[in-house]
């Protein structure tokens, strides 16, 4: 690991926390389309709001998806969030944390005033018994964020000090997702590994019913310390993966909100008056991955597959060669995305520093050639795991036929969405298709992804020179240097062609002209907090 200076490693933890990084864009206004609304609203009535795919586990140790955090978003507060700037502010905690000179200690004020929906109080023993769950249980999906925490105890009754084993830059961001959320210590002894059916946390709503692959329900909480600014009587969250039958939904009524909408359905809504559209620039992107070396599962040593993709790199680059970014955003998604070939956004903490990523472009020719070089039988034949909805259709069918060009042979195999990640986290898979709604820090975007038996590296990879970057840029300080740092992480990265980013989303959301209140901020969440009826 590169050495720093105490005084450097200090400043840098506490540029990051001070707000001074944030989202590039601070307006509220994206494209003509609104992230905020602030008209007045009434108290009362009950909000729908349609997700693309049925939410994992709603633990936050173990959940992975964003519709889940978007749920999460209604009853799980965390330590820190993000503001419509990309800011980060306190949520749970009353303060910013302070750093020691060293990097090595941080001390985060808890707030007095709160209660989880059981009733019991938050405290600072509360964060400590969450902590260490996130760190610590088996199969937590946020093991590897709080790697660096070698311990964390309660210096008083709302007063929490962590000690880590190194500088970790990307901290505050971590405990602003949901590393940062607060469960209750008694719901947790009480349940135990059924907490996912009983989550009881701090936030507006309270968790009452669930129905799986139906709907969620949650009832506003009486006891939330903010309760004021908490309009509606409740919320629920119903899983509809197709986007024509989610905009259906919306203009009959059915539903008020419908969440990560379709490049299609976004530019029918614009043109209807009763209905109103959401966006925001993505911190995250779309992807498909390689299975190289899951064979025992999330968290298991890699082992050896014997696949064409997995015994040799010049076939995965073939595969990456035969595909076209651009002509992907034109027919699938109207032009309305962005490619991409990396996992650091635009609107990263420290995009203005690193050099943009120059995304391949197509080449059949040199694609069949690597198949050539590589010794192996064409048709390359295998399959493509896509969600059930018809756009990941669409992207599936147009992967398929660019790849055939090339030498490979595709077989789609639609599959719902939290099937898809059990299967895909067992290693039960060739490629997925899948993506990340990403991180403020771009460390969020990487190490549990592309580290070695990362929480959630599905992929199998295993590149100790990508371990050692990993390590550097998180302990790194000075932002120039960790640019490039993940100068070379991403170019490392693209060249092992496990992981290929495909194309950038943007948040798209529409609700009804009936709702205001409704927020959509950079880490694509629908926040429904101060959300209600217009008067």
């Amino acid at each position: 690991m590169r050495r720093t200076t105490i005084g450097t490693v200090a400043a840098a933890l506490t540029f990051l926390i001070s707000g001074c990084v944030s989202l590039q864009s601070s307006a509220t206004e994206v494209g003509g389309v609104r992230m905020t609304d602030e008209r007045p609203v009434r108290d009362g009535g009950t909000l729908t709001v349609a997700l693309n795919a049925d939410p994992d586990k709603l633990d936050p140790s173990l959940a992975q998806t964003l519709v889940g955090r978007t749920v999460f978003a209604g009853m799980c507060e965390k330590l820190y969030d993000i503001d419509e700037h990309g800011t980060i502010v306190p949520q749970l905690a009353t303060a910013l944390p302070t750093v020691s000179a060293d990097g090595r200690t941080v001390t985060v004020p808890v707030r007095r005033d709160a209660k989880f929906s059981d009733g019991t109080r938050l405290d600072a023993d509360a964060v400590v018994t969450s902590l260490l769950r996130h760190r610590d249980l088996p199969a937590s999906a946020r093991a590897t964020e709080l790697a660096p925490l070698r311990t964390v105890e309660a210096t008083g009754p709302y007063t929490v000090r962590l000690t880590l084993k190194q500088p970790y830059v990307p901290l505050v961001g971590v405990l602003a997702d949901r590393s940062g959320m607060v469960m209750s210590p008694a719901a947790l002894k009480k349940y135990g590994k059924d907490f996912t059916n009983h989550p009881s946390c701090v936030g507006p709503f309270r968790f009452t019913e669930r129905v799986g692959g139906d709907r969620i329900v949650l009832e506003k909480d009486p006891d939330y310390y903010n309760a004021g600014q908490v309009h509606l009587d409740g919320v629920i969250y119903k899983p509809i993966p197709d986007g024509n039958v989610r905009l259906a939904n919306l203009r009959s009524g059915d539903i008020q909100v419908g969440d990560q909408m379709a490049p299609v359905d976004v530019r029918s809504a614009l043109t209807e008056p009763k209905l109103q559209v959401f966006n925001s620039p993505s911190l995250g992107y779309q992807s498909i991955g390689l299975n190289v070396g899951n064979v025992r599962g999330l968290g298991a040593k890699p082992g050896k597959i014997d696949t064409p993709i997995a015994r040799d790199v010049r076939v995965r680059e073939a595969f990456e060669l035969s595909i076209d970014r651009e002509l992907i955003n034109k027919v699938v998604f109207q032009d309305m995305y962005e490619p991409a070939c990396g996992p650091i956004s635009p609107g990263s903490a420290i995009a203005p520093g690193v050099r943009a990523t120059r995304c391949p472009k197509r080449d059949v020719a040199r694609a069949r050639k690597l198949l050539r070089d590589a010794g192996v039988k064409t048709p390359v034949r295998m399959e493509l795991k896509v969600s059930t909805t018809p756009e990941s259709s669409r992207f599936g069918q147009v992967v398929q036929a660019m790849a055939k060009e090339a030498g490979f042979a595709i077989t789609l195999r639609p599959t719902e969405y939290a099937t898809l990640l059990e299967e895909t986290d067992a290693g039960k898979y060739d490629a997925f298709a899948s993506g990340w709604s990403g991180r403020l820090d771009p460390d969020g975007n990487i190490a549990s992804f592309l580290q070695t038996q990362g929480a959630m590296n599905a992929y199998g990879l295993s590149d100790p020179a990508i371990d050692r970057l990993v390590a550097d840029g998180r302990a790194e300080a000075d932002p120039a240097r960790r640019a490039q740092i993940y100068d070379e992480l991403t170019r490392r990265v693209s060249a092992e062609h496990a992981l290929i980013y495909v194309y950038r989303q943007k948040n798209y959301a529409v609700a009804t002209t009936s709702v205001a209140g409704v927020r959509i901020y950079g880490d694509g969440l629908v926040r429904i907090t101060t959300a209600g009826y217009t008067r």
